[in-house]
């Protein structure tokens, strides 16, 4: 263990001792083979019976052992036959010394025991010491060659974890040239749609800039010819005002981009009341809707909404939000404006029977320059500056707006979250319906319908309301998570295909939320095959219902609900049934 560590510590294996063990019965002959062998070069480990020569060799590591051969307890022969036997020790080699032993049968059963040479006492000083010398010189080469061979494997190792990291650099510097030959090349993609979207602009704004202008120079030319009746006076100067009107309004929206892309623009902000900002929006864009033959409902929370913003800037937003859903629907169509409060926030809906969005353009469409037609095919008209000016304006207002659509032909629908800064001025009916009677817990059920269709929603929120029960919806599946925990009804009955997060997972987070005041959950849904009901049943849904559920159908789940409920109240415990 000593010669290890030193070697371990850089000394040169050559200048250290050997050590030797030498293994007789009688003290006086350790004595003799001691004063023989005195040299620096050697350690002499002396030891009297083949135990204690064990002992020795299990501690420490020898260049030779000298054994006598006629011992006590254990013979010579017997302790070299052990030592063979050791793997750590087998190697080691094995003089014999003896007085007695002098048969050739005895020097070839030494032999066979695994001994180098076999000597008769009394030994020759000179011979032993030659004999010695040989094999601790072999000894000290080998543990020279064993460091040197520990040190080139080092070597080997520590060039090998070079090459290794070298191949890693190389991979790295590979990946990085890779990745900015990738960033390169998107860049330059990105420069090219960038040019080719402002030469699209260009183009298209020459065209919308030609529009207006057509019919006011031809007004200009019938007031040129002289004279006109007060009629034919009347029909120019509305033509020139009307068509100057839409100039004033393409340059202001231009300008209102450049001012927000550069921070210029600043927000008039006083507390407004919603339903304000979109009766305006509406009264300014039905004269469209109306010429277009479109059908439009609104529906309006019965409470007055307030959020902190510029009214002007407000309504500027949903007036483009508005004029697309008229510009992009074929005559005919139907236009839905509808308002959900949800945690401190009001989502304006606004749905259309247009012509659909394509599913890889609903995050484009927010985006400079940007429409879903061509421009040689651009019938409908409009620079594509329209909702990339109304994001911004929302974002102004601490809001975000979102794009769904089911594809070309299949409609819009646009989502604006506003928050709120407090709710007033409540009707009767509403206040009695948010609150318990102070006398004792209200009838009916606290009930969450979840529907991304605001029809189904609204028509099924109706029916129940009518039934005597009370109703909150919500247009998606993380909103019904949201509204249930908060509200805590009773019943929650929630839509399977619902954008951003599904009736699925909804139902899932709201088991693993409320744990044991949970709702009785319930899935209504087109889908009924016997997987589809699997499905909800993994989910933690209560029932399966499928579209459309009839009246009588709807009644017993309201009596099998209000039966599981100990008290109907709005935030009591709910057993699970």
């Amino acid at each position: 263990m000593e010669n290890k560590s030193r070697e371990l510590r850089g000394v040169d294996p050559t200048d250290v001792p050997v050590n030797i063990l030498i293994v007789d019965d009688e003290p006086k002959n350790l004595m003799v083979l001691e004063s023989i062998l005195d040299d620096p070069g050697y350690r002499l480990v002396r030891a009297t019976s083949g135990e204690d020569a064990l002992l020795a060799l299990m501690g420490d590591e020898f260049a030779l052992l000298i054994f006598d051969v006629r011992m006590p307890t254990m013979s010579g022969f017997e302790l070299a036959q052990l030592v063979k036997e050791r793997r750590k020790t087998a190697r080691v080699p094995i003089i014999f010394l003896t007085a007695y032993y002098n048969e050739d049968e005895h020097i070839l059963e030494g032999y066979g025991s695994g001994a180098v040479d076999y000597l008769r006492k009394p030994v020759n000083p000179a011979v032993l010491r030659s004999k010695v010398s040989m094999f601790a010189e072999l000894h000290r080469q080998g543990r020279a060659l064993e460091q040197a061979n520990r040190l080139l494997l080092g070597e080997v190792a520590e060039r090998r974890n070079a090459e290794a990291r070298l191949s890693e650099l190389n991979a790295t510097l590979d990946r990085r040239v890779r990745d900015r030959t990738m960033e390169l090349q998107a860049s330059e993609q990105q420069l090219m749609e960038a040019a080719r979207r402002k030469d699209e602009f260009m183009a298209t704004l020459a065209h919308e800039l030609r529009n207006p202008l057509a019919p006011v120079r031809n007004a200009v030319e019938v007031l040129k010819r002289g004279p006109l009746e007060p009629e034919k006076l009347e029909w120019a100067t509305r033509i020139i005002d009307r068509q100057v009107g839409s100039l004033s309004h393409l340059i202001d929206d231009l300008m209102d981009l450049s001012r927000i892309n550069t921070g210029r623009i600043e927000l008039k902000r006083t507390t407004v009341t919603l339903g304000d900002v979109l009766a305006e929006a509406i009264e300014t864009v039905r004269p469209h809707v109306d010429a277009a033959g479109h059908d439009m409902a609104v529906l309006l929370p019965d409470v007055k909404l307030a959020v902190d913003g510029d009214p002007t800037r407000l309504v500027q937003a949903f007036v483009n939000l508005l004029h697309n859903a008229v510009k992009y629907t074929d005559p005919g169509g139907r236009i839905e404006v509808g308002v959900v409060v949800e945690k401190g926030a009001a989502t304006i809906t606004i749905r259309d029977t247009g012509i659909g969005i394509p599913p890889d353009q609903l995050e484009a469409v927010f985006e400079m320059f940007t429409q879903v037609e061509q421009a040689q095919s651009r019938s409908r008209g409009g620079l594509g500056i329209g909702l990339a000016l109304t994001q911004r304006l929302i974002a102004l207002h601490d809001g975000h707006i979102k794009a769904y659509s089911e594809g070309l032909g299949r409609g819009s629908r646009f989502l604006v979250t506003l928050p709120l800064v407090q709710q007033v001025d409540h009707a009767p009916q509403a206040a009695d319906a948010a609150a318990p009677a102070a006398d004792g817990p209200q009838p009916g059920l606290d009930i969450v319908v979840a529907d991304d269709n605001a029809d189904a929603a609204e028509t099924l929120a109706q029916l129940l309301e009518a039934m005597g029960h009370r109703v909150r919806t919500a247009a998606d599946g993380a909103a019904a998570v949201r509204l249930v925990l908060q509200r805590r009804p009773q019943l929650a009955i929630l839509d399977i295909g619902m954008p951003e997060m599904d009736g699925l997972e909804a139902c899932k987070q709201i088991v693993a939320a409320a744990g044991a005041a949970r709702p009785m959950l319930v899935a209504l849904t087109g889908w009924g095959q016997s997987q589809d009901i699997a499905r909800s049943g993994k989910a933690g849904f209560d029932r399966h219902l499928v579209k459309p559920v009839d009246a009588q159908q709807l009644e017993q789940l309201l009596a099998d609900c209000a039966e599981r409920v100990p008290g109907p109240s709005a935030n009591g415990a709910r057993s699970q049934g």
